[in-house]
């Protein structure tokens, strides 16, 4: 049994990225999708690639009560219950120390990349259990576990879709956390990232980053075959063994770095 094939699913910040090339893919595998995102041109753009099995819908997943309406808006809209709900819609912060970032971006970043995934979970949840099927992916990061500095909100919010992910999986939910690094998606250009930073991750996805469609196909596949984590490429790899193998060795190293990286508030980043 593949249960990405043929699937009602949802998929949050599916008007381009990572959430676009599931939406493609989950209909390549003659599934029907609700295509939310926060931007309703950018959903209606996916779902017009898609064609008849798909339906656009404005979502801001940082507020509980539109959850609750894409919610709604799935189950009448498929007959049933949704069977996958991929909770992929984040948003990139980075480049200013834990004390100048100010908690207008703390709120910010956790009420989409945490409390997203959150909302995605808590409400989907019981509608899945009462009809016995149905699983979840959450899209997460190698931030994550990885702590790189000057990423505290982001890194954060990542670490609890990773514990949270955990904690369901323990409770018997299928569930699937994706961990990557770097992929060539407009997350650095629509987040709030200081100029500097915005440049190093910039080049980092032009270089090294995988491709959304690659990613949504080995996170499905690897679904379909029941595996908690998703670290597709291989410097998350690395970074998930020495986070393991010698914690304390890998934070100190990571700080060594850190002092010869730009800082700069967001203040000064224009952000």
């Amino acid at each position: 049994m593949n249960p990405s094939y043929n699937a009602r699913a949802v998929v949050t910040g599916a008007g381009s990225g990572i959430g676009r090339a599931f939406a493609l893919e989950l209909a390549k595998r003659g599934g029907e999708v609700i295509c939310a995102d926060i931007s309703l041109t950018r959903a209606e753009e996916t779902a017009a690639l898609i064609g008849d099995k798909a339906h656009a819908v404005k979502c801001d997943v940082s507020r509980r009560e539109q959850v609750e309406d894409l919610a709604l808006f799935a189950e009448l809209t498929l007959g049933r219950p949704p069977t996958l709900v991929i909770n992929n819609a984040g948003v990139g912060i980075g480049g200013t120390p834990v004390g100048d970032i100010g908690f207008e971006d703390w709120n910010w970043a956790l009420g989409i990349n945490l409390w997203g995934v959150i909302h995605g979970c808590e409400i989907f949840a019981p509608a899945m259990k009462a009809v016995g099927e149905g699983g979840f992916i959450n899209v997460a990061s190698a931030a994550g576990f990885g702590a790189a500095p000057l990423m505290a909100p982001y890194n954060v919010g990542k670490a609890g879709v990773i514990s949270l992910s955990e904690t369901m999986a323990a409770e018997g939910v299928r569930v699937t956390v994706l961990c990557p690094t770097f992929v060539k998606t407009n997350v650095a250009k629509d987040g709030r990232i200081t100029a500097a930073g915005n440049k190093i991750a910039e080049t980092l996805m032009r270089t090294t980053g995988f491709t959304p469609e690659k990613v949504a196909v080995d996170t499905l596949n690897k679904y379909d075959r029941g595996r908690l984590y998703v670290v597709p490429q291989i410097d998350a790899k690395v970074i998930w063994r020495l986070k393991r193998i010698a914690p304390a060795l890998y934070t100190r190293t990571l700080g060594l770095l850190a002092r010869f990286a730009p800082q700069e508030t967001t203040q000064e980043a224009g952000v």
